[in-house]
């Protein structure tokens, strides 16, 4: 029996609606107001989370009260506490438990849990719940369910979308003024999408007119949406509950109400997009560092050792790797070949970054020789009445972590299929991670109307379709996958007049034709701000675009100067995928796993997307891979060449032959799938090095696979699996014991090394995990091992390969794979406080290497055995003296106190996830957990 949440019988909803009055009706007054009038077929087993809380927005008013009170706005933290809180409970969770630490996500509201019904126009109702205030958009007309869905999104993410549309476009400091981080930001993503208005206007014509009538019904959809925005805008403006954070800018004036806040237009969505697509949906691009690194090896062990050696750590396609479709089936793609034509290595030491910024004039100048985005001094002063909130945007509006490496992938799957599950129906926990922030990126919404019918998460300003969730009776996820979808080209610099090129000329030979750089410009300035306590400056950002894409480094190749071109295959099409995300949203076209495949192969970005409804589960990896010129290595730059181009490539439109649905990774009723950011599938080339033995995917796949061998999988069981591993430290469950192998290979003399050793063990023991002693202690069980292990593990893959590879040949490889990424590792690519853990990490090399070193079987092992040179007795020496260094040193260095509150010593804060702050709300941190951010818990009884 499916159950079916009705709202207002059908005469009263349409009297509600008619009034078009946008008056918020409170609860009591609206009995019955459900915003969902559709079956669904999930019948209370679909449920969600999305910390710190749906609501984002949040008035002068609040703000102050947050930072003198530390009071939240309702619904703005709400999700935080229930989300922190698996970690500590996951142990005893049972099916019937799990809306303790989850949201059910059911369609509509029941009666008695309406908080609020309006109308903001005579064809749509937006309904929220009490318990998270998530809206609830009903329309009669697709046009209002559209308008509705950009309403409820300015209502709680308009200061956010403000923010993101501004970065895409390069104006981030201008906006909301010139601290460090926000000059990061707008610099880190003007380099992967610096486009004009003409080029954001061109996909927008793209998706009326290549995609048929459901590019027209996307438009008509973007612009009743941006009209939603607009709405709310207009409103909240003349109501006085617009977001503090515009009166904090000088955008509003707190006491006159003078002021903008500059209407949304459709270009600004195709902005928005190029920030996420340049987030979580890219991959590749490494090549430059790949030729440098493969350089180092063959300069340290000659052109034939050295590049097997290099080939061993680029792991591209490991034997031992953890792939998602598991069942044997093979998908050739961007595979080395074995003799590559066309490559363009640089000639040593001739490389040089192609500079971005320049004409730096007062803060902007002095932030120039700063790499530490440390804040800023000297605060303006402040009126009386706003002083509070100083300091509110000393570090920028966004996080400088985000600087160094902007993709977040701790966003994983765990889906069973039904021949494995207590109840025959398959079973699915799943959710992408897009950082943790307050407000969220992404926001909670159902939209229900004409051709619409789903729930879950989708990016705030994006939101005109549900972009990860549910549908009446299937449900459906993503990750990251990050295939080469980016390469890399050496364009041939040339004078036009003639002369003898250098690598200063701004002119390539394309086809053999002299032709200009296309220069790209956003000049940016600021002015001290109540938010924003920098002095007034500017600069102005630069890049050059050529027909094999953006210039981002000069050398020289044989003599001959070259620029370096980054060219990716989504560049200018970041919305095209906009029809994808239409189609997962409408019931007529997804409704079992061939229709969901099929909408998601027209999502450009790289993401693996999983399915699940009460019969079939499949898998689908998306993203515009590109048919290379035969003997290419997408690893290494190539010469712009013709013979080199990708087939059917025109620069005109940036588009090329892709490769065909048949030959992506994909699989239908697989027994199980997991993924975290792992290989997909045999033959599947890895874009980053790393995809070896040991992946943080391994701690999902152990877990699941056992489960499926016992049989009986619920939703409960399959939940905890994804908790246990996001609190157990990979190093531990899968390194430690090749580790404590080496160092038991022959008596340890020395008793204090002895009792370290004992104690990792005993840590291994009880599991390996970074989990409190018990709810709100603040203090790991075994933390002693923990100390012990984040100080060694630096030490010892040192100690291990550096004296064989050679220091140059060791650092060009740490660049291209970072040696350590643990929770409290700062230095990592992640940045501290962000819960993502164990993605980036010489972990499979040390598996390796000691195996080798044990004399155990390794498929595909390293070139070479590095630690004590291959000698047992000298490598168990290594380990003994690099763990005495480690456990000498004090838990104050080990974790040193930070700019967050951290002090030095305190392990659990150096762990501990933050909520960073996107406005001007702060949130209490969490304890660590390798978690995504948005999660769904689904399990289907019946279908359509």
């Amino acid at each position: 029996m499916r159950r079916r949440i009705l709202g207002l019988r059908a005469a009263t909803l349409t009297a509600l609606l008619a009034l078009g009055t946008g008056l918020v009706v409170p609860a009591q007054q609206a009995v019955g107001a459900a915003a969902a009038a559709t079956d669904d077929y999930c019948q209370g087993q679909c449920s969600d989370i999305l910390p710190p809380g749906e609501n984002g927005n949040a008035t002068l008013a609040d703000i102050l009260a947050n930072k003198a009170l530390g009071t939240h706005p309702a619904h703005s933290d709400d999700q935080l506490g229930p989300y922190d809180s698996l970690s500590d409970d996951y142990g005893s969770l049972t099916d019937s438990s799990i809306d303790q630490f989850f949201n059910d996500s059911s369609f509509g509201v029941p009666a008695a849990d309406v908080a609020s019904v309006e109308s903001p126009r005579s064809d749509v109702t937006i309904t929220r719940d009490k318990a998270t205030g998530v809206p609830h958009v009903l329309g009669t007309t697709r046009s209002g369910t559209e308008f509705g869905a950009g309403y409820a999104a300015a209502e709680d993410r308009l200061w956010l979308m403000d923010v993101f549309r501004h970065v895409g476009r390069g104006e981030l400091t201008s906006f909301a003024g010139g601290a460090a981080a926000n000059q990061g930001l707008e610099q880190q993503f003007y380099q992967a999408a610096p486009y004009t208005e003409a080029d954001l206007q061109a996909q927008v014509d793209r998706i009326a007119n290549d995609n048929g009538a459901r590019g027209k019904q996307a438009l008509a959809d973007a612009q009743s949406y941006v009209d939603g925005i607009n709405a709310y805008i207009d409103k909240s403006k003349a109501g006085r509950y617009f977001p503090g954070e515009y009166d904090l800018t000088g955008h509003m004036n707190a006491i006159t109400n003078a002021g903008t806040i500059d209407h949304f237009t459709v270009t600004d969505l195709i902005a928005l997009a190029a920030v996420i697509g340049a987030l979580f949906g890219s991959g590749g691009g490494g090549e430059v560092q790949n030729a440098l690194s493969l350089e180092a090896a063959q300069a340290k062990y000659g052109m034939t050792e050295g590049t097997k050696v290099w080939e061993s750590f680029r792991e591209a396609n490991d034997p031992e790797a953890v792939l998602t479709v598991h069942d044997g089936q093979s998908f050739p793609y961007a595979e080395s070949p074995a003799n590559p034509q066309g490559v363009a290595m640089p000639d040593p030491g001739s490389v040089v970054q192609e500079p971005l910024v320049y004409d730096r004039t007062g803060s902007a100048a002095a932030e120039q020789k700063s790499t530490t985005h440390t804040p800023p001094k000297a605060p303006v002063k402040a009126p009386a009445k706003l002083k509070k909130a100083q300091g509110i945007f000393d570090n920028g509006v966004l996080p400088a972590d985000l600087l160094t490496n902007p993709r977040k992938g701790m966003s994983n799957a765990l889906v069973v299929s039904g021949a494995h599950t207590a109840s025959g129906h398959p079973v699915a926990v799943f959710g992408p991670q897009t950082g943790y922030f307050a407000p969220q990126l992404l926001m909670l919404e159902e939209l229900q109307g004409p051709g619409i019918d789903a729930r879950g998460a989708a990016f705030a300003g994006l939101s005109l379709y549900v972009e990860l969730g549910r549908g009446e009776d299937y449900a459906w996820s993503a990750t990251s996958g990050e295939q080469d979808v980016t390469d890399t080209y050496a364009v041939q610099l040339c004078d036009p007049n003639g002369g003898t090129p250098t690598t200063a000329d701004n002119y390539y030979l394309y086809h053999g034709t002299c032709t200009p750089f296309q220069e790209l410009q956003q000049a940016d300035s600021w002015s001290p701000t109540l938010a924003d306590s920098t002095a007034a400056g500017g600069y102005t950002m630069r890049m050059y675009r050529t027909d094999y894409g953006l210039v981002t480094a000069r050398a020289t190749v044989g003599g001959k100067p070259v620029a370096y071109t980054s060219l990716r295959s989504s560049y200018m099409h970041e919305a095209d995928s906009i029809i994808g995300f239409q189609m997962l949203n409408d019931p007529g076209y997804v409704h079992d796993p061939a229709s969901f495949q099929g909408a998601v192969q027209h999502i450009n970005y790289t993401f693996n997307w999983f399915y699940a409804d009460s019969e079939h589960t499949a898998y689908y990896n998306s993203g515009n891979n590109p048919v290379r010129a035969a003997n290419v290595d997408p690893s290494l730059p190539v010469m712009a060449e013709p013979q080199y181009e990708w087939q059917g490539f025109d620069p005109s439109t940036n588009t090329a032959d892709y490769t065909p649905p048949a030959q992506h990774p994909q699989s239908v009723d697989q027994d199980y799938y997991i993924s975290w950011n792992n290989k997909q599938a045999k033959d599947y080339a890895s874009a980053n090095f790393g995809d070896g033995s040991v992946h943080r995917a391994n701690l999902l796949d152990a877990r699941v696979k056992k489960l499926v061998q016992a049989g009986g999988v619920t939703r409960a069981s399959l939940t905890q699996a994804m908790e246990d591993a996001a609190v157990t430290d990979l190093r531990g469950e899968d390194v430690l014991p090749d580790l404590l192998a080496v160092l038991h290979s022959s008596p340890i003399t020395d008793p204090q090394l002895a009792n370290d050793v004992q104690e990792l063990q005993n840590w291994l023991n009880d599991g390996a995990k970074r989990r409190e002693t018990s709810p709100g202690s603040h203090t790991y069980a075994d933390s002693d091992a923990i100390r012990i292990m984040d100080a060694w593990w630096p030490l010892l893959v040192k100690a291990e390969f550096e004296p064989g590879l050679g220091s140059d040949l060791y650092t060009a490889l740490t660049n291209n794979l970072t040696v350590d990424e643990s929770p409290s590792a700062g230095h990592g690519p992640t940045g501290s406080h962000a819960g993502s853990s164990f993605q980036y990490g010489w972990w499979s090399y040390v598996d390796k290497d000691l195996r080798a070193v044990l004399g155990k079987p390794v498929q595909g092992g390293l070139a070479q055995t590095f630690c004590g040179g291959g000698d047992l007795a000298s490598c168990q020496s290594t380990l003994l003296t690099t763990l005495g260094q480690a456990a000498a040193t004090p838990a104050t260095t080990v974790y040193p106190g930070d700019s967050t509150g951290c002090s030095a010593g305190d392990q659990w804060c150096a762990d501990s996830i933050e909520q960073r702050p996107l406005g001007g709300i702060s949130q209490n941190r969490i304890s660590w957990q390798n978690r995504p951010t948005f999660q769904q818990v689904v399990e289907f009884p019946s279908h359509r």
